[in-house]
């Protein structure tokens, strides 16, 4: 216990002591949605489909030790498709992701990333069959590099934590949960 107090204490010193040098940045992040629909039963066919996504964001950094945090407000827009039933999922996305960077100084450098995405429908709610959530959790994982002090570039694997949609067609009798998970591929420009 005495080691977890004083471990507790030295990481809050370190995030005390460290703000003067801190760095909050803003900027635009867009890019490409590659989603697909995982639902429990094999009967359904689901795709892959193509969106994408806009937004401002933001990027607070500790430079010495490269840790961070970004956020963002990203407009999402992506296709779902099952068993011939088409639905445009439209909504605001939060990524808050913990960040770690390195690198060679501000003109190359890399990150990996992870943390929860808030997600809110703003669209239709349902189509014939697909049932969207109003809201949705997820998870990111991802990775990305850092060029001329403006410039990220990155990839992220975001999978569900809980269901994005019900597919519900009675005239088939069938009612099954779904899951989106998405690959995504960005690009931002920071000020």
């Amino acid at each position: 216990m005495k080691k977890f107090v004083l471990f507790f204490a030295l990481v809050a010193m370190l995030f005390i002591s460290v703000p003067a040098n801190a760095q909050l940045k803003f900027g635009v992040k867009g890019g490409l949605n590659i989603s697909k629909l995982n639902i429990s039963e094999s009967a359904l066919s689901t795709d892959n489909r193509t969106g994408w996504f806009i937004g401002p964001m933001a990027e607070f950094t500790i430079p010495i030790v490269g840790l961070g945090v970004d956020a963002a407000a990203l407009y999402s827009q992506s296709k779902l498709s099952a068993d011939g039933s088409d639905a445009t999922l439209k909504s605001i996305e939060v990524p808050v992701n913990l960040k770690m960077s390195f690198g060679l100084g501000s003109t190359l450098g890399a990150y990996i990333a992870a943390g929860p995405q808030f997600g809110f429908n703003i669209g239709d709610k349902w189509d014939s069959i697909l049932h969207l959530k109003k809201n949705t959790t997820t998870f990111n994982v991802g990775a990305g590099v850092k060029l001329i002090n403006h410039i990220q570039a990155g990839v992220n694997y975001n999978f569900a934590l809980g269901n994005t949609a019900t597919i519900e067609d009675t005239l088939h009798n069938i009612d099954f949960d779904a899951k989106n998970n998405t690959w995504q591929v960005s690009l931002a420009y920071i000020f």
